[in-house]
């Protein structure tokens, strides 16, 4: 039987030095730093994540805030390196995971198409064949036009995730972005990463929303304090965490 895994996280570790003291200046810290009297302790945002995803597969990433769903997500994009383990992915990976990211807020929508199209591997020939249906997707109208510190983060939203799914990708990394936006672009956003899914695609996102990850995800991923606590079928694991937090 081939194996279907497209993204394997084995052993992986991330970890920080935080300053034990609070430094009330910019001289006071270089004089700590310089005396050496600066003290630190190691924070793990993660800590020996192990998990496949198979082709296919829609996985929901859960845990309370500071779990470290997010600096998952970066290290799977490739954005973070661990400290230890390694990620293996198999397949373009189109991240969404802060919005704005890749944008020239002083650049207008359409020259923000052309430029984080290019971040995301999008040839100018392919943009411009595409061109009127990201901007028909995005609803933007007549607002393609101006810069983007005119627009409302919504708009900057819904502008992310017309060029991110403008094609088919093999893997989509998503964090909290479908619920960002109108009810309207909501609906619309969902739809579409419906027919990604049905396409093939293999999805992973970040979701506070328990109600979206029951609909949307077949498997689930949950982490607190940077430790896998469960893995496996979306209702099973789901149940589970809304257990605990009822208890």
């Amino acid at each position: 039987m081939a194996d279907r895994t497209v993204v394997a996280v084995e052993h992986v570790t991330v970890r920080f030095r935080m300053a034990d003291d609070k430094v009330g200046t910019l001289k006071e810290f270089v004089i700590r730093l310089l005396t050496r009297k600066i003290k630190y302790h190691e924070f793990y945002a993660l800590n020996d994540v192990n998990f496949k995803v198979h082709k296919g597969d829609v996985l929901g990433i859960i845990g309370h805030n500071g779990a470290g769903k997010s600096t998952l997500l970066k290290v799977i994009s490739g954005i973070m390196k661990p400290a230890r383990g390694a990620v293996t992915t198999r397949g373009n990976i189109v991240p969404m995971l802060e919005l704005g990211s890749g944008f020239d807020f002083e650049m207008t929508g359409r020259e923000n198409i052309f430029l984080n199209g290019a971040i995301l591997g999008y040839s100018e020939e392919f943009l411009n064949g595409k061109y009127d249906e990201i901007v028909a997707f995005s609803g933007l109208g007549e607002f393609i036009e101006m810069p983007l510190r005119n627009y409302s983060s919504g708009m900057v939203m819904r502008l992310a995730f017309s060029i991110a799914t403008v094609v088919n990708p093999e893997i989509l990394i998503v964090d909290e972005i479908l619920a960002v936006g109108d009810a309207d672009f909501q609906e619309k956003s969902q739809k579409r990463m419906m027919e990604l899914m049905s396409g093939g695609t293999t999805v992973l996102f970040v979701s506070h929303t328990l109600s979206q990850i029951r609909k949307m995800c077949n498997k689930v991923l949950w982490i607190e304090h940077g430790q896998v606590v469960a893995f496996g079928k979306t209702k099973e694991i789901c149940d589970r965490y809304e257990g605990e937090k009822v208890s």
